[in-house]
């Protein structure tokens, strides 16, 4: 990997018709002294009166210089794995704590090396298990809480399978979470290889810098090193010393702010090497931050532009090597040289999502429509009266004229269904399709992962998103040891109390079941849609 050490990405702003509020809103920045505000852990940028989830979910403005002396613990901990043989590095965790490892392996590793557990599909976990060589994986597990259903779940499994294969299991496993946490206590309990506390103070979309980033790229043979030196730069240029004007992250920040209110709340992202795997990471900081008390800032990928919105909704983020050359008007375009690069980037824009926050009025750190929909399965789960979900139809028996006919602001794909490269390509299919056909921004994602991600916006953010929720009917499920329950009956109580919260929330949803074979179906899908 070449670059310099403690580099940070060009960037160039065209601001076109905001020029005048993103220069006003600096200008009062700069007045109410808010770069150093924001070092000094000041609540009132977000709220009046003080919010423990604020003032201690902050902690992530120090993780550059926080987290430099445990790269040689890190880089010593990756060595010994690879001379026993433990060349594969299986995670297990949602959202924060695993789609910041994915992104930084896909840019500066080889991907093959880190599988991400994220399904409860039992055809994704079987298909996962099937592919492992168990004496040459070493198991991550991370979940800052420690009681993450998923997550939990996915360590019962891999465990008892590790268990009935090797002599020494606890020694394949590694564990990412809080203090105190449940996680912890078994990680000791079962005498895992190591156990690493993470700082209690950064929220998990936040913590790819930390522990829940590092530790899973370490194994996986990424050089952290150069990441937190780039990382470090940005935080400098970003500092409170920092002329509001001169701040990447603040600018930036601006930008996103004040397109939001001026009714541009989607970010269409185009990306080449080696920022082509930032979305999902980005996807789930934007989403989950600002998507809430009925506002949002909705990502959606820029490609093709004709599918993603109208221009007039939406600002351009050009990024990589060479950012895409488009002719659109308010933009950003960032030049990455070199992928250690992505770690400044990281790092501007977790300022820039904060800090946008703070112009639309809502709180960053926490994510209160997650809670609901994960109480609701709790309920679906447990067969409670209460949570009792929209009904599910067949492809051919969908009121898609109806569905697509009705007003929305966007549309969103919700796959309740295994990830594959043949159902990745369905998918965006779909995805083109709807955006073609409505003329608006449209996304999709595979569940549970998006519950822990853009599902915050989609029941909390603006209310006019239509949604399309798709399930399917495994041919064999897998019991979840311990639990008395299975992975099928887990994934279907997630999609049913994801399609109650949305229900209480009043939004558009259509809920599909594609059967037993949801491949055909969902070429039948695409079809209708696209001839709609």
């Amino acid at each position: 990997m070449s670059g310099a050490a403690g580099a940070v990405a060009r960037s160039s702003f065209e601001l076109g018709d905001l020029a005048t509020a993103v220069a006003a809103r600096l200008r009062r920045w700069r007045d109410e002294e808010v770069g150093e505000r924001l070092w000094r852990r000041d609540h009132r940028l977000w709220s009046e009166t003080p919010v423990a989830e604020i003032e201690d979910r902050l902690g992530w403005l120090d993780l550059p210089r926080t987290m430099v002396p445990l790269v040689d613990e890190l880089e010593a901990l990756a060595a010994d794995a690879r001379s026993e043989g433990l060349e594969t590095v299986v995670l297990l965790g949602m959202g924060g704590s695993s789609l910041g490892a994915e992104m930084l392996q896909a840019a500066l590793g080889d991907s093959q090396r880190l599988r991400v557990a994220d399904s409860t599909h039992p055809e994704a976990v079987q298909a996962l298990a099937d592919s492992l060589d168990p004496q040459a994986s070493v198991f991550v597990v991370s979940s800052k809480s420690g009681t993450t259903v998923e997550t939990d779940s996915l360590l019962r499994f891999f465990w008892e399978w590790l268990e009935r294969r090797v002599e020494r299991p606890a020694r394949q496993w590694v564990a990412v979470t809080d203090p105190g946490s449940m996680l912890g206590a078994a990680a000791r309990e079962r005498g895992f290889r190591r156990l690493f506390d993470a700082p209690a103070d950064v929220g998990g979309r936040y913590s790819v810098l930390g522990p829940f980033g590092l530790v899973p790229a370490a194994l996986g043979g990424l050089p952290v090193r150069p990441l937190l030196e780039s990382a470090g730069a940005m935080a400098r240029r970003c500092g409170p010393a920092a002329a509001v004007e001169d701040n990447p992250g603040l600018v930036l920040a601006a930008l996103l702010g004040e397109a939001a209110l001026a009714g541009r709340a989607t970010l269409q992202l185009a990306a080449t090497p080696p920022a082509d795997c930032f979305s999902p990471w980005l996807e789930q900081l934007m989403a989950e931050s600002t998507g809430k008390s009925g506002l949002g800032i909705l990502p959606v990928p820029a490609e093709p532009l004709e599918s993603a919105g109208a221009a007039e909704k939406a600002v351009l983020v050009a990024m990589g090597s060479a950012p895409p050359e488009v002719d659109q008007a308010p933009r950003a375009r960032i030049r990455i040289a070199a992928a250690a690069e992505l770690g400044g980037e990281i790092f501007r824009w977790q300022v820039a999502v904060a800090m946008a926050s703070a112009v639309l009025g809502v709180h960053p750190f926490n994510q209160p429509d997650v809670q609901l929909a994960k109480k609701l399965a709790q309920q679906a789960v447990s067969g409670q009266v209460g949570a009792e979900p929209p009904p599910v139809s067949a492809v051919a028996d969908a009121d898609l004229a109806s569905w697509l006919g009705s007003p929305a602001g966007y549309c969103s794909v919700q796959a309740f269904l295994a990830p594959r490269s043949a159902t990745d390509e369905r998918l965006e299919r779909l995805r083109r399709a709807l955006g073609r056909g409505s003329g608006l921004a449209a996304t999709a994602g595979y569940g549970p992962r998006f519950l822990h991600s853009t599902g915050q916006l989609h029941k909390g953010g603006p209310p006019d998103g239509r949604f399309l929720q798709l399930v399917d009917r495994p041919a064999r499920d897998i019991e979840i040891p311990g639990t008395g329950l299975s992975f099928g009956r887990l994934l279907r109580a997630q999609a049913d109390g994801d399609a109650a919260a949305l229900a209480q929330r009043g939004r558009r949803l259509l809920r599909i079941d594609l059967g037993g074979t949801p491949d055909d179906e969902l070429d039948r899908l695409v079809a209708r849609v696209e001839a709609a």
